[in-house]
């Protein structure tokens, strides 16, 4: 049989390009591994990477809920503004809180928590600094209310004191002020049927009596009407009263009178003259005559009748 070059030279040419689609094809398979492979680690990573960010969220919010609870510890009662932005953060974190312990968060969802914490901080830092000055503010005003409390305590003590200078001054000046007697004298009397009075000593005898006294020189005592008030007591220790008898006040005690009358006085040594008929007879014995006056006792004398 006769050979052919011709026929024989196709058969090499199509093997070689066989070779060479299979390394295509193994070229390619090995292309899409690396590619899914690198892929894979790159959604490891990323779940990785946003699981770690979620911790590191929730810890944050942990770590502002409690810079709220220390700043609130021990404080003054806030105005209406400050309890209503506490409420409001602590809602603010809540809400957080719960969108962080979803499941898996898309790329949106946790760069949505990241700002919403970021402005979160901001507020809480904020409002830590109005808190503390408000405390600053309290202290304050406590000092400055200590202080009035003080003063005012100082000053009520001043007062009280000056006042019960003033009343000691106000005794002081009453006493002072008020009339004495100088020289007191007491005469019984019997009055005639013609009118006329004649002195007795004895008791059977005698009709009125006549209170003769001077008051003692005061320049500090105010000249003009003083009234004064007379106390008789008989010789048994009972104090003689009329039926239409009243009280006065002397010596810090109420007491009753016998007699009332009135004397101007104008401090030049004059004399004054109380005439006082007994309603009843009069008895053997000492009558004591107390004269009072300016709410002090003016003077006492006596008279014995036989």
């Amino acid at each position: 049989m006769e050979y052919n070059p011709q026929s024989a030279e196709p058969t090499p040419k199509k093997n070689s390009n066989v070779i060479y689609f299979l390394i295509a094809v193994v070229v390619a398979l090995l292309g899409t591994d690396v590619y899914l492979y690198t892929q894979k680690n790159k959604s490891d990573t990323k779940i990785v990477y946003q699981n770690d960010e979620k911790t590191r969220l929730q810890t944050e919010l942990d770590s502002l809920e409690a810079q709220i609870e220390q700043v609130n510890s021990g404080r003054a009662k806030m105005s209406v503004a400050m309890q209503a932005k506490n409420d409001s953060l602590r809602t603010k974190i809540r809400t957080l809180r719960s969108e962080l312990a979803k499941g898996k968060l898309t790329v949106a969802e946790l760069g949505k928590a990241q700002e919403d914490i970021k402005q979160l901080r901001y507020f809480v830092t904020k409002y830590t600094a109005d808190i503390e000055e408000l405390k600053k503010q309290n202290v304050t005003l406590a000092t400055e209310r200590d202080t009035l409390k003080n003063n005012l305590a100082t000053v009520n003590e001043k007062a009280s004191t000056l006042e019960k200078q003033n009343q000691e001054l106000d005794t002081k000046v009453k006493v002072a002020s008020a009339l004495k007697v100088g020289s007191a004298s007491v005469v019984a009397y019997k009055v005639k049927n013609s009118g006329k009075e004649s002195d007795v000593t004895k008791a059977k005898q005698a009709t009125k009596i006549k209170i003769n006294f001077t008051v003692a020189s005061n320049a500090v005592a105010e000249k003009g009407l003083h009234d004064v008030y007379v106390r008789i007591i008989d010789p048994t220790g009972n104090l003689i009263t009329p039926t239409d008898t009243g009280t006065f006040n002397a010596d810090s005690q109420d007491l009753q009178y016998t007699y009332k009358t009135a004397i101007d006085f104008k401090d030049d040594g004059s004399g004054y003259i109380i005439d006082w008929v007994n309603p009843m007879p009069f008895q053997k014995g000492t009558y004591t005559v107390i004269l009072y006056t300016d709410g002090f006792t003016m003077g006492k004398t006596e008279i014995t009748l036989k």
